[in-house]
């Protein structure tokens, strides 16, 4: 059953389980280096170790198909999150300024990426969908693909999606040939994709030699609602929970009634969920109804606890959200349409990353690059500026390189 806090009894609920990364990352570092420095000999080596592999190759001939219903709900969902991707790309443009500075920039995208998409419990063709687009409408020219187990609907998504770099690859091999490349699979500037703890590991090593997007942790979902349709709720909060045992979902609200009436739908959907075993222990161990006294106090619990996913029914609360990896409004905004097929992207930030930044978007894919050309009367008024500043600094070439366009 989930427990139903009152909110002073809920603080610990934003003291997350913090992700025990430090021995996995003692047991991917040996992995990382090998690959890193045997190439191709190490990843196959592991790739039959871990991932059941028997080929000669990692690399895959990417042939597929969809069957019909599969294809229409792909399409719908590609074009969706291509629309929104687009939206999101940083405008090239500049301004010219009456003392003679023309300003702007120039927007660039990478020149390859790398896709890690899952395929554990639940292969999820939707992460192909999520981290390709935005890659492809940034115009990235390399785009790899690594699953170590790909199901038929990721075959299929690939060859629609027109991918000619997919490597049957997982773990924390996947992710060093991804950023150093081996003889068979191409160095990528940046890295994207959830995983598990070990995945999530070797992205935080080779962090820095390499673009990642975040190191993701388990998913969670808060979801704030002075009333509304409890058996809708329990489906979203249960829809999280299905995920991992580690996941989270959360409901604060102001009634006594509700929190009741959502605690027992829950109840009532988990007799019938096929995948109990999982959402079980995810809601008992981790999920939460908190009573607050008001919605200002449920908005200060989501901000401090920064979720991953944030669900107000009341959208006039959403001027006072300020950590959220994604916010759905309204009850007609279920957090499963983001994770398919509504546009936005569902590779978001967990454990309170979302305080720092956003989901995974067009703009992890491009370059904003600053532009400047100044007349030599710009240069001439700035100049006084210039060499003051460089020469506090000690750096007199920097003030002596202005000085002499006006000798």
């Amino acid at each position: 059953m989930i427990r139903v806090l009152g909110y002073k009894d809920a603080a610990g609920l934003i003291t997350r389980k913090v992700m025990r990364l430090e021995e996995a990352e003692r047991n991917v570092a040996p992995i990382i280096h090998d690959v890193r420095t045997r190439g191709d000999a190490a990843l196959l080596e592991y790739a039959r170790k871990f991932d059941k592999f028997s080929g000669d190759t990692v690399r895959m001939a990417v042939k597929g198909s969809l069957k019909r219903e599969m294809q229409t709900a792909v399409e719908t969902a590609a074009a969706n999150i291509r629309q929104h991707a687009r939206t999101q790309l940083p405008v090239e443009g500049f301004v010219d300024y009456p003392d003679g500075r023309r300003l702007g920039q120039i927007v660039r995208p990478l020149d390859s990426m790398g896709a890690y998409i899952p395929a554990g419990r639940y292969p999820l063709p939707s992460t192909l969908l999520m981290t390709v687009i935005p890659a492809q409408a940034a115009g990235v020219a390399t785009i790899c693909v690594a699953c170590p187990n790909p199901s038929a609907e990721i075959l299929g998504i690939a060859e629609l999606l027109g991918i000619t770099h997919l490597f049957r690859m997982g773990g924390a091999q996947a992710i060093a040939a991804l950023a150093y490349g081996t003889e068979t699979v191409p160095r990528v500037d940046r890295i994207v994709g959830p995983g598990n703890i070990y995945v999530a590991a070797a992205k935080k090593l080779i962090a820095g030699e390499v673009g990642i997007d975040f190191v993701a942790g388990p998913t969670e979902i808060v979801i704030i609602a002075a009333e509304g349709n409890a058996k809708w709720i329990a489906a979203d909060m249960l829809a999280q929970a299905e995920h991992d045992v580690d996941a989270s979902s959360i409901l604060l609200t102001t009634s006594r009634p509700l929190a009741a009436a959502v605690a027992e739908e829950i109840e009532k959907q988990l007799a019938t969920l096929p995948t109990a075993a999982v959402a079980r222990p995810s809601i008992e161990n981790n999920g939460a109804i908190v009573i607050v006294d008001a919605m200002e106090q449920a908005v200060e619990f989501s901000n401090a606890l920064a979720p991953e996913h944030l669900a107000l029914h009341d959208p006039a609360l959403l001027g006072g959200i300020k950590h959220a990896g994604a916010v759905f409004l309204g009850p007609s905004s279920p957090e499963a349409a983001g994770d398919y097929a509504s546009g936005p992207n569902h590779v978001l930030p967990t454990s309170g990353a979302a305080r720092l930044r956003g989901g995974l978007s067009t703009v992890d894919f491009v370059k904003v690059i600053s532009v400047q050309q100044l007349s030599p009367s710009a240069l001439a008024a700035l100049t006084p500026a210039i060499t003051t500043l460089a020469r506090a600094e000690g750096l007199e070439a920097h003030a002596r390189s202005v000085e002499a366009r006006s000798a």
